[in-house]
């Protein structure tokens, strides 16, 4: 019998001697493990965790869908993430998982997320009045960074909760999602720091701040339920929603778990993919041009609607090719808890998988010059080309983003909603960073220049 082919190895003493730089910008160091070491190679994990990272899409693909009974989500996500948010659809696995998406699946069907659309329009308008153009008023140039991720923020908790959160609420809230994932992202990072952060209090500080979190989103459940008012909002759908073997609905913690999720998943992709899909359009005026003469086609200059979303299609490319350049959620990982194998590699129990979605979204062999901004990449014709698995901004398999609709139906509506009413263009001498925490945001920002 042929001996299966050892994989190349990173040995442990190199990653720890990178550490303080993978915990910066771990994208920096990956990216040159990729073109030492090749698309598949075992690496140490912050030094300590041995696993198989790769950026080839059949081994991913493998993974988060063909095998998936054999894979779960590593402990970094269910316990040290779950610690602190709760255990929702983000963090939760195994059959508790699958009856909690079961359960919400249903509540982010066509109907419901058409019914959303007049909230988002709305709240889009209102804050482009209040918040985004006085932001203008200096002449300079605008960071979009911060700006995205109130909008998205304001989105989501307007259509979980229709009714308005107060202004120091919605701020804690926002703040504290930045807070306690930039915590989460360390320990992740550097974990021979664990025994210090729990000695030094910083687990307990982290752990108040979400608590304090729960606890806000915990009193407006609990006021919806005595209100006995019925709104069409994501909240509703949530306290509606009845599992099929017992007719129940989720208890106050079930509710405050999975609407902590749909805070923190639904604002902070949406804002960091516009964030950076701004970045995009301010060097590419030529892509800006083609959108306006799209949204004019389809829209005349009035407001878009659900049902104008699916003729939007270069609008929806570009959102693409962003998410292509820039993925949010740039990482994933799971644990193998069966013996399995892929072609003629074994991964015995135990073994981690890490798929590096950034890597694979610029991989040459995959994508045609991939550094390159092109959002013909999804037409309709060219997307049949790739890989399925190429291209996976949202996840994969079973456990793909539920709220990936609910983001693409935002961000179009906040890319026509802005470039009906303001140009705008790349400040000069500006570069963003790369800032990957648990989602993939810009370090300093994202400078542009707008005008009405």
């Amino acid at each position: 019998m042929a001996t299966p082919p050892s994989l190349p190895a990173i040995p442990r003493w190199a990653t720890l001697r990178n550490s303080l730089r993978f915990a910066y910008n771990p994208i920096v160091a990956l990216d040159q493990y990729v073109a030492e070491y090749g698309p598949t190679f075992e690496f140490y994990l912050g030094g300590m965790v041995k696993g198989i990272l790769t950026t080839d899409p059949g081994l991913a693909q493998h993974v988060l869908q063909k095998e998936h009974r054999k894979w779960r989500k590593s402990p970094i996500q269910t316990e040290r993430m779950g610690y602190f948010l709760g255990n929702g659809l983000l963090t939760s696995d195994g059959d508790y998982w699958l009856r909690q998406r079961r359960l919400i699946q249903p509540g982010f069907h066509r109907k419901r997320l058409a019914g959303l659309t007049g909230i988002m329009n709305q709240e889009i308008e209102d804050f482009l009045e209040q918040r985004f153009q006085p932001a203008l008023a200096g002449g300079q140039p605008v960071d979009m960074s911060p700006l995205m991720m109130e909008l998205a923020f304001r989105v989501v908790a307007k259509s979980l909760f229709t009714t308005s959160l107060q202004e120091e609420d919605l701020a804690f809230l926002r703040d504290t999602v930045t807070v306690v994932q930039a915590f989460i992202t360390r320990t992740f990072r550097q974990p021979y720091l664990i025994p210090w952060f729990r000695f030094s209090g910083l687990y307990r500080e982290h752990k108040a701040l979400s608590e304090k979190f729960d606890a806000i989103i915990l009193q407006h459940i609990q006021a919806r339920r005595s209100s006995n008012e019925r709104h069409d909002d994501l909240l509703q759908m949530l306290l509606e929603a009845r599992y099929e073997d017992t007719g129940k609905g989720m208890d106050d913690r079930q509710l405050t778990e999975e609407s902590a999720i749909l805070f923190v998943a639904g604002h902070e992709t949406t804002a960091n993919a516009l964030s950076w899909m701004w970045h995009l359009l301010g060097q590419h005026p030529e892509v800006v041009a083609r959108l306006r003469q799209e949204h004019e086609a389809v829209l005349g200059g009035r407001e878009p609607g659900f049902e104008d979303l699916p003729q939007l299609e270069y609008t929806l490319q570009v959102i693409d090719e962003a998410m292509r350049l820039y993925p949010p959620a740039w990482i994933t990982d799971r644990l193998c808890v069966e013996d399995d194998q892929y072609g003629d590699l074994p991964l015995p129990k135990g073994s981690r998988v890490v798929a590096y979605i950034y890597g694979i979204h610029r991989r040459p062999s995959l994508w045609d010059d991939p550094e390159a901004f092109r959002p013909e990449r999804f037409s309709r014709e060219r997307k049949k080309e790739y890989h399925p698995f190429a291209f996976m901004p949202f996840g994969g398999g079973p456990r793909l983003c539920i709220g990936n609709n609910f983001a693409l139906m935002e961000m179009q509506l906040v890319l026509v909603k802005i470039l009906q009413r303001y140009k705008l263009e790349s400040a000069p001498g500006f570069e963003p960073e790369l800032q990957p925490l648990i989602t993939l945001r810009p370090r300093n920002g994202v400078m542009v220049r707008v005008s009405s």
